[in-house]
Parts: C-alpha cells; sequence; structure tokens
C-alpha cells in the first residue's frame, strides 16, 4: 500500500501528539485491529505464528531502518511508474541521516513495528489543500514482505488517530494513478475520488488521484 507525496521532499513542522505512548493490542481472530486512546495493536496468525505488530511514533534509533524501508518500498511501487535515475536519486537522498533529521524535526512520524522490525512508516499533518479536508497523510509505504496482511490499514488507522488528536476533521491523500494498489487499498478504506491533477516528476507527466474522507 504505497503513497507517494508528490511535489516536496520537506516534512511539515513539529506537531506535538496528545499521547505519544503506544500499546499493542492482541487478538485470537486473524487480521482484527482496534484504534485505542493510547495507540493501535495487532496480532495476526501466520502460518501457524503469532506476528505481533504496533505503530508509534518514530525514534533517532529508527532512521537506519526508515531509509531501508523507503528504498524497499519506493523502488516496488514505482519502478516502473517514474523515471529510474529520478527514482534512484530519492532513495540516495532519503538516507539515514536524511531521517535523523526528519526524526529530531517533526514529531508527525509514525512506524510500524514488526516483531521488533521496522516494516513501514507514515507521514501525516494538517492538510496542503484548501477545502473541507482539515487532514492529509503525505506518505504511507510499507516493505513489500509486510503488504497484503492487513498492516496497511493498522497503520492508516494509526495515522487518523493522530489526526483525530489534533483536532483535524476530514482526511486527503494523494496518489499516482498508475499506483493501482495504493488506489485500491484506500477504495477498500472508504475512500471517494475527489480530485484529479498533474505532476512533473523526473521529466515524466503524472497523474495523481485525491482520496478524501470526511
Amino acid at each position: 500500500m504505497q503513497l507517494w507525496r508528490p511535489g516536496t521532499e520537506r516534512l511539515p513542522g513539529v506537531i506535538r501528539f496528545a499521547d505519544p505512548a503506544s500499546t499493542t493490542v492482541q487478538h485470537k481472530k486473524r487480521g482484527r485491529h482496534t484504534r485505542q486512546r493510547r495507540g493501535i495493536g495487532y496480532s495476526s496468525g501466520m502460518l501457524d505464528q503469532t506476528v505481533h505488530a504496533r505503530v508509534r511514533p518514530a525514534e533517532l534509533d529508527d532512521a537506519e531502518a526508515l531509509a531501508a524501508v523507503f528504498a524497499e518500498s519506493w523502488g516496488s511501487a514505482y519502478r516502473c511508474i517514474m523515471p529510474h535515475a529520478h527514482l534512484q536519486a530519492l532513495i540516495r537522498r532519503r538516507n539515514a541521516a536524511w531521517w535523523a533529521a526528519a526524526v529530531r524535526n517533526s514529531e508527525s512520524i509514525l512506524v510500524l513495528e514488526v516483531a521488533e522490525q521496522i516494516g513501514g512508516y507514515a507521514t501525516f499533518g494538517p492538510s496542503r489543500t484548501r477545502g473541507a479536508f482539515d487532514g492529509e497523510i503525505y506518505e504511507l509505504y510499507l516493505k513489500p514482505t509486510f503488504q497484503g496482511v492487513g498492516l496497511g490499514e493498522l497503520l492508516f488507522e494509526g495515522c487518523r488517530a493522530r489526526l483525530d488528536d489534533l483536532s483535524l476533521r476530514g482526511l486527503i491523500v494523494w496518489a499516482l494513478s498508475d499506483n493501482h494498489d495504493a488506489a485500491g487499498f484506500y477504495a477498500r478504506r472508504g475512500a471517494r475520488q475527489i480530485g484529479r491533477t498533474y505532476d512533473r516528476v523526473g521529466g515524466a507527466r503524472l497523474e495523481k488521484i485525491a482520496f478524501g474522507w470526511t
């Protein structure tokens, strides 16, 4: 489940969580998740094993793992969409040092921790588009090995909970129209398409879609 944050590499300014702690919630049934005030937890039975996952604020020690998630997820999602040279330049730029600076300067980064590994991340904050949507998820990415088992929904709901804490009502997300996995993911979350536009990315003209929840 991939989200491309078009037009900028800057993360938003510091946003304070109402309660930055997170907990792990366990369930017996596969794929169940629960939104709680203190965090989001997940437990899934896979191949007769239980996989525990939680969503929490990113920490400085996550920088190298975040760089790895970025490289794998963007490389997988956009290798046939973005010009190759541009994509590789983005991956080189988003190295561990970049992520360490981002974590220091912003509290609007969440990570998905699966069995003590960082399997995904998301960034969120106030909407960059004026209108009925106060909140926005700028990026939401998982490593390919963690996709397809409900963990993307867990990360998505973690962002929504934080946006609720910030009293940002209504949610908007942008994704490339050629990123069919992302479009399907947001449609299954109940989104409706609210707009389309084009961006220049590495010399290519790419269409992007706005998805909205009220």
